[in-house]
């Protein structure tokens, strides 16, 4: 499917402390299946990854509601960079639902939307019928939590798009070794816009690292095992890369172990973390989903 086949109408919310959010409302064109999906995006990304997903879910019925964090893409910017924190991102999903009107939905949440996803379970768990988890766990390994830390916040000097590919490919390429100089345009074009000078910038508030270099590396997550297990009572699809860094095959093994309703699919050859446009993703999410209420 190509970017120009995707159709989404935008939509804004407002977050508990009065920032406007901003999402992108995939709906069918035909018969709408009962339960939304809620689409949460990696620390760095925003709500244009889940595109290609969103619209093979379109085709099968279901409205996906994909979201820019706070901070990132269309989403304003937190005046306290403090609140740049799972738990603030999941208050700002339960006022989403609120002011949605959704009383329940599937939740798809990428890297840190899945963390997201874990401390909504918190404060709102009759809202989640179910889960997929995209390359995250309750907790990470640390290798790939180094790298991550090594590039957020961090200042880029972009002068032109081709710089912007470059980086593009530079931070992403272990993940994805098979993409080619096509793939790293459009990855470019989903993590940067262009300011008013027409130059590519990060779609994001560098200050979203204000945490992190408060905390260092170990605040991108705590330790998330109960909620994960709080969250597994319902049924939850683990997404691997086969390749990640980030969930390691040990961590993924525990979460089946503890986990009451977890299933796991890998993506051979797949980093951190997977598009789930590859067609095992793809396949497994649509299986999955077919079997929810």
């Amino acid at each position: 499917m190509s970017m120009s086949d995707i159709v989404f109408s935008e939509f804004h919310w407002t977050s508990e402390d009065g920032l406007k959010l901003y999402g992108r409302d995939y709906q069918p064109k035909g018969e709408v299946r009962p339960l939304p999906v809620i689409a949460i995006h990696g620390l760095t990304r925003n709500s244009a990854d889940f595109d290609s997903i969103a619209s093979l879910l379109c085709e099968e019925g279901y409205r996906v509601l994909a979201v820019d964090v706070r901070g990132r893409g269309k989403s304003g910017r937190a005046g306290d960079p403090m609140t740049y924190v799972p738990p603030v991102y999941a208050s700002d999903i339960a006022a989403l639902l609120d002011q949605k009107n959704i009383a329940r939905a599937i939740f798809m949440g990428t890297s840190m939307g899945g963390l997201i996803t874990m401390c909504l379970a918190a404060v709102r768990p009759q809202a989640i019928a179910a889960t997929i988890l995209n390359d995250v766990g309750p907790e990470v390994a640390p290798e790939g939590l180094a790298r991550i830390a090594a590039y957020t916040g961090k200042p880029v000097t972009i002068t032109n798009w081709a710089g912007a590919t470059d980086y593009a490919r530079v931070i992403n390429e272990v993940a994805f070794p098979h993409y080619d100089d096509s793939d790293w345009e459009a990855f470019a074009r989903r993590i940067f816009v262009e300011n008013a000078e027409g130059v590519p910038v990060l779609a994001y508030d560098p200050d979203i690292s204000a945490p992190i270099r408060a905390g260092g590396a170990a605040a991108l997550v705590p330790d998330l095992w109960q909620l994960f297990r709080t969250l597994a009572e319902r049924p939850t699809l683990i997404v691997r890369g086969g390749t990640s860094d980030l969930l390691s095959t040990s961590i993924a093994a525990r979460m089946l172990d503890e986990g009451a309703k977890a299933a796991l699919v890998e993506i051979p050859d797949i980093g951190h973390a997977p598009m789930l446009d590859e067609p095992e993703a793809s396949e497994a999410i649509l299986d999955f989903l077919s079997r929810q209420a």
